[in-house]
């Protein structure tokens, strides 16, 4: 290979980042007052016009989403319905006096609260059979009155009355479960997460960036902007629902990713300006050098953030879309308050961007000797280094071949709540009952004596597979066009049982007995059904999302520094990282090494959403440190620093605010861990894990090691791609760029 000739240049090349900080440091009050005022309109508007929220039939995928599709246009009542289980602990069956007796008291309770309507007893002959095989346990169904999205906020009236039946009937266990209990109960612990996450991360990251900044203002400032970014991009994105609904959980992820690369942009820019200011740059000067270096690192950094967010829209899931809106809009936020309000804070504050000056943390400017530790052996060994690191990580991501996806069910939480331990009770005398299959007929009338016959016929069918169970309940909407057929499936609803009892309905029951009426059409949905189907979609979109993640990075890399070799590297070792942080969710989580840990139990298997999710943020945010050290190195070798040299100025350059925002990541990732639902615990974890091998084996180990070997071939462009833009890396500074102190040893062969 031959490293390009051209790519010392010194034609001048427009810089947009040095362009908008000037401007905005030249129009100070405008810059800080629009980005304020922009903040707040956006933010009163988007809750005037409120957002529009993904259906249920916009999420699946497969015959499980044409049948919710189905039940949606069909004009049934939208209501949410609850179970009451009435069993026995000492032996007596359905048909004592006393367990009769209960089921009245039950039936009466309810009703008295005004809150339910439909009572169906087990004693009832069209009750499908809800009364256990061995005759010692039944089922009081109902239906939840007024609003379905209120329905958990109301419940509360309803769970007290059956916990006084239950007080009443001491040799019967009594209790409720069903849609709004087990929302309420999984809500209220959610919600108390969430609260607790939002009330220690910002604490969490300010204190952080007060031990790295040493300063008051400097630290507020990273803070800042992230949550005005964040607030703002989510009053804009009420405006984008409107053309892709969104998921309550999308504004959780905004804030996630907002306040990572929030803070780590300006921790970018108040490192460089402050680097300038010591080698003796007058402010102005140190805040240009600043805008043209790390104002640029962070506008390519973005735009390759943003792509890697955006490979969520070829996920085809409505759920993936909703979040790449939110991620695509919270980083162009956050990259546009970095380059316009930012400078002009910094041109306001000047020196007292410094205010607020901590005893010892503010002197204790880190000379990097740990990064000297690691990045001398690296520099010098850098075949063993190299060799080290790129083993170290493969061992880690090994079982991640061995990754088993499922859509998490009720599983996903631990079920100490009383909602689902009655639902574990619930699944276990009713196989399926709690999360029935749904077979959707479709039908110019589904009354009529043909359409009926093939219903008994597919009830008797289904029983007779040994994997379907009763009761089997059969609902019809208002204009007799659709039948939703309720029957219990083997299983839990996500394990292997649930997947062949749908695959057999499907394969061989539907089709043999409803299959063949005219002018018909019959979808197995249902919870276990479209668990199945997400699953198998999530599985097979992952080779599309990766390979568009994948592209355009490299495109951009590639763009951005002008070297092939460059963007195959940064595409080689950003995989290897995602790759070993696969590997420790899988073992973690999926074998279950975390259990005692992390106080969850492994239900053998990974959340289907959660490999592509982990991907698109672990890929976005560590292109945001290796662009980062990149335009450091690069910016050092186009000042006529030689390769190894520029390597090893550009590490250590930025080794202290990479850890800086390293650790804020970490600490923040961390606390998902603490929440309730396994899924979260391991993004969370997935994340921190991913996040510190990256800033410290690969930026700290490999990528100095293998850019190390290289030599001048990091750089090495085709003559037939000479025709890509000569991008400016930054400004003169104001003093030279010095080689390393120990530059013999980064020399030495």
């Amino acid at each position: 290979m031959r490293p390009d000739a051209t790519h010392r240049s010194t034609r001048p090349h427009r810089n947009i980042a040095g362009s908008l900080a000037r401007w905005s440091a030249r129009h100070r009050a405008t810059a800080i007052l629009g980005w304020l005022a922009f903040v707040v309109v956006v933010t009163v508007a988007g809750s005037s016009i409120g957002t529009t929220m993904l259906k249920d039939s916009e999420i699946g995928s497969g015959d499980s989403q044409k049948a919710e599709q189905i039940i949606e246009n069909a004009g049934f009542p939208d209501r949410v319905g609850e179970l009451v289980l009435i069993q026995s602990t000492n032996g007596q069956t359905a048909d004592s006096a006393e367990f009769k007796q209960a089921v009245s008291d039950v039936s009466a309770a309810v009703e008295a609260t005004g809150e339910v309507r439909n009572i169906v007893s087990p004693y009832d002959p069209d009750s499908g059979g809800a009364i256990s095989a061995d005759r010692t346990a039944a089922l009081v169904s109902f239906e939840m009155t007024g609003d379905p999205d209120t329905a958990a906020d109301r419940v509360g009236t309803v769970l007290d009355a059956v916990e006084t039946v239950q007080a009443e009937h001491a040799d019967l266990f009594i209790a409720q479960t069903g849609g709004a209990s087990i929302e309420a109960a999984i809500g209220d612990s959610l919600d108390q997460d969430f609260n607790r996450l939002g009330m220690l991360s910002i604490p969490l990251t300010l204190g952080i960036l007060l031990v790295a900044f040493g300063a008051l203002v400097a630290a507020l400032l990273p803070v800042g902007l992230a949550i005005t970014a964040i607030v703002g991009a989510i009053g804009v994105s009420a405006f984008a629902s409107r053309l892709f609904p969104l998921t309550e959980e999308t504004s959780h992820v905004m804030l996630l990713v907002g306040l990572a690369v929030g803070v780590d942009y300006v921790m970018f820019y108040i490192r460089r300006e402050r680097e300038e200011r010591a080698r003796g740059a007058d402010p102005e000067r140190a805040l240009a050098v600043a805008a043209a270096t790390s104002g640029r690192s962070v506008l390519i950094s973005g735009l390759t953030v943003m792509a890697a967010m955006a490979g969520m829209f070829v996920a085809g899931s409505g759920i993936f879309t909703s979040f790449a809106v939110g991620t695509v809009l919270v980083v162009a936020v956050a990259v546009l308050g970095s380059l316009t309000v930012l400078p002009a804070l910094l041109s306001k504050l000047g020196d007292r961007v410094d205010f607020g000056k901590l005893p010892l943390l503010y002197r204790r400017q880190s000379k990097g000797r740990l990064w000297n530790m690691v990045l001398t052996p690296a520099l010098r060994f850098p075949k063993v280094a190299a060799t080290i690191a790129i083993a170290g990580l493969a061992v880690l991501a090994v079982p991640a071949f061995h990754l088993n996806t499922v859509l998490p069910g009720a599983e996903d939480i631990s079920h100490d709540l009383p909602a689902l331990q009655t639902y574990d009770r619930v699944q276990t005398a009713f196989p399926g009952g709690a999360d029935p299959a749904a077979i959707v007929v479709h039908a110019p009338d589904v009354t009529t004596p043909q359409v009926q016959a093939a219903i008994q016929e597919f009830r008797s069918a289904a029983l007779a597979t040994g994997e379907a169970f009763e009761p089997m309940v059969v609902r019809v909407n208002p204009d007799q066009t659709v039948a939703n057929i309720n029957i219990g499936v083997a299983g839990n609803g996500t394990d292997e049982a649930s997947q062949h009892a749908i695959e057999t309905l499907r394969a061989d029951v539907v089709p043999q007995t409803l299959g063949g009426l005219p002018d018909t059409e019959a979808y197995v949905g249902g919870w276990a059904a479209a668990a199945l189907d997400v699953d198998q979609a999530m599985t097979g979109s992952m080779p599309l999302v990766f390979g568009f993640v994948l592209a355009l990075a490299f495109l951009l890399v590639l763009v951005a520094f002008r070297s092939l070799v460059i963007a195959v590297t940064t595409i080689a070792l950003n995989l290897l990282s995602v790759a070993a942080a696969y590997g420790l969710v899988v073992g973690m989580f999926q074998y279950g090494w975390g259990e005692s840990l992390l106080d969850f139990t492994s239900s053998g298997s990974i959340a289907s959403w959660l490999p592509i999710f982990l991907f698109v943020i672990l890929f976005g945010l560590s292109m945001d440190y290796h662009v980062f050290v990149l335009s450091r190195i690069r910016e050092a070798y186009d000042r006529g620093m030689p390769t190894k040299d520029a390597v090893a100025h550009g590490i250590r350059s930025t080794a202290g605010v990479i850890t800086a925002a390293a650790v804020v990541m970490v600490a923040v990732f961390l606390l998902f861990t603490t929440m309730s639902l396994t899924s979260l615990k391991a993004l969370g974890f997935g994340l921190a894990a991913a996040v510190l091998l990256d800033a410290t084996v690969v930026r700290g180990v490999l990528l100095p090691a293998v850019m190390t070997l290289l030599g001048e071939r990091n750089w090495y462009l085709p003559r037939w791609l000479r025709w890509l833009p000569d991008v400016s890396h930054g400004e003169q500074p104001a003093h030279p760029i010095e080689p390393p102190a120990d530059r013999e040893l980064v020399t030495a062969r």
